[in-house]
């Protein structure tokens, strides 16, 4: 009973915070190219950027300095938009589709669509940024209404939500085949032994973070090499393995359910030669780690941590190249059945977008784009720390943070 009030609370907390924001969005507008660009050109993906057509939504909120108030907020960003795409004109464009099944992008130079809105609430009433809130942070992002697929989806767009305390927000939804994200690797299908469909489709989807600052991180490295069995490990290897383990007993996997973790390794300097500094397109491949949940539950946070090592030595330029190669044959996209995908943006600098009005007050994304993906995000002002942002059915995130606080 009490878990239950503790998540109808969450919930209830969540449902209001949306209606009391109540944004009010006027008709987007489009933003071109400050200058001319080319158009009438196919810009084309590479084998990297085909297996991530997914929108990744973010948030920056700004409070305005003393005697200077919002209304010239989205002047000046729509302003700095249109500078921007003259060097980066195919988000200009829309996504086709080549002769070859490809995804590519048309440089039509139609514009990024952009729109004002107005909150009637301070933008105090949006909280922490750390905790992904799809119903309420959603309001701050502009999705194209019916849009039913990828290819109906503008490569980016914007939304400035002015608050009444005189703050505003800058919403952007840019899809992630133009940045860095996904890339191709070999897949493995899984079968769901543990039905966690079942769960995920039954019980509501809960977001936490989980804040690990330096004294915390030291002490998941110190669990990943206590028993000696490894002889060095990173920071990220050992917080992945922590993480893995913790969330594969969270959901109560069956002891032979296998699980796959992905993550997401940078290849610019792994290629041979390495990659130009400034390369605009995805420079990451997956790489990925196998275990039963009973081989990762019986063992300690070493085994879960060295299975991350080996991964990560995994990627090199032969098998960046064999990654690009793999996706050409195939065209496959990767299967997340009983998955787990860390996707880091500890090295980041979101909080150091300033648009004129300082750095943002915070920061952070909208929403996972997917229900298997955790989120590694740098946290304060020295950015030293680890938020640990992931979304899990309600029974299991009461576990996950039992395990959690032990740490």
């Amino acid at each position: 009973m009490v878990a239950e009030a503790k998540q109808n609370g969450v919930a209830t907390m969540a449902g209001s915070k949306a209606q009391l924001m109540s944004v009010k969005r006027r008709e987007p507008t489009l933003v071109s190219p400050a200058e001319a660009t080319p158009t009438g050109e196919q810009y084309y993906l590479s084998n990297l950027d085909q297996n991530i057509a997914v929108i990744v939504q973010t948030v920056y909120c700004f409070k305005c300095p003393s005697g200077r108030g919002n209304e010239g907020a989205a002047d000046v960003l729509r302003d700095a938009l249109a500078r921007v795409l003259v060097h980066y004109h195919p988000l200009a464009g829309r996504l086709g589709i080549s002769p070859e099944m490809k995804l590519t992008v048309e440089c039509t130079g139609e514009g990024v669509p952009f729109v004002e809105a107005e909150a009637a609430c301070d933008l105090a009433l949006i909280g922490d940024l750390s905790t992904p809130d799809p119903a309420a942070l959603g309001q701050l992002v502009y999705s194209v209404p019916g849009a039913k697929n990828i290819l109906e989806m503008p490569p980016m767009t914007a939304q400035v939500t002015r608050f009444k305390c005189g703050g505003f927000s800058l919403g952007l939804a840019m899809n992630h085949c133009m940045f860095d994200g996904l890339g191709a690797m070999e897949f493995v299908e899984i079968a769901d032994v543990s039905e966690m469909a079942a769960l995920y489709g039954r019980e509501e989807l809960m977001y936490r973070s989980f804040c690990f600052d330096p004294d915390r991180l030291e002490r998941v490295r110190g669990l990943a090499l206590a028993d000696g069995d490894l002889e060095k490990c990173t920071t990220f290897e050992a917080l992945s393995g922590l993480v893995w383990r913790a969330r594969t007993r969270a959901l109560g996997l069956a002891p032979e359910q296998q699980t796959k973790l992905l993550f997401a390794v940078d290849g610019r300097r792994r290629f041979a030669p390495p990659l130009p500094k400034g390369y605009f397109g995805n420079g990451i491949v997956l790489t990925n780690a196998l275990a039963t949940a009973g081989d990762l539950l019986s063992a300690p946070v070493s085994r879960a941590a060295g299975k991350v090592q080996e991964a990560v030595r995994m990627v090199t330029d032969e098998y960046m190249r064999s990654a690009v190669d793999y996706f050409e044959a195939t065209r496959a996209r990767p299967s997340l059945a009983s998955t787990l995908l860390i996707t880091t943006w500890s090295r980041l600098a979101f909080n150091g977008a300033d648009f004129g009005w300082g750095e943002p007050t915070m920061s952070g994304p909208v929403t996972l784009p997917e229900k298997e993906v955790i989120l590694f995000l740098a946290h304060g002002k020295e950015r030293k720390s680890i938020n640990v942002l992931l979304g899990l059915p309600a029974s299991a995130m009461d576990a996950f943070q039992e395990l959690m606080d032990e740490i």
